[in-house]
């Protein structure tokens, strides 16, 4: 749920009188904070989330830092991420495409 409709949500509730005004002010500020903590990642699966995070990494790597980066954010080693690229690259050239495009889309730490 986005941070716009669960806020929505709680003022309904309040409005019902399901939730007296302290409760109301206590819900609201407990959403907003944790919608500014997560940069706006309020509602947002894990996966989505996860996604969010990923980086390149600047000193496990061999090229740009992509497989460190992926290996840091999945607990995965970066040799095994080295090696599936690998293994995608020859079939059909889909991890050079896919490393290249992560390269260029991902931030750096």
């Amino acid at each position: 749920m986005a941070l716009a409709d669960e806020l929505i949500r709680l003022e309904q509730l309040h409005a019902r009188g399901a939730l007296t005004s302290e409760e109301f002010a206590r819900a609201k500020a407990r959403v907003l904070e944790s919608g500014l903590a997560g940069g706006g990642g309020a509602g947002q699966s894990p996966a989505v989330q996860a996604i969010n995070r990923l980086r390149r990494s600047r000193t496990d790597r061999w090229l740009g830092g992509v497989c460190g980066g992926m290996a840091a954010g999945t607990g995965i080693d970066s040799w095994a991420w080295r090696l599936i690229m690998v293994v995608l690259a020859l079939f059909g050239g889909a991890g050079v495409l896919l490393y290249i495009l992560l390269w260029i889309f991902v931030p750096s730490e």
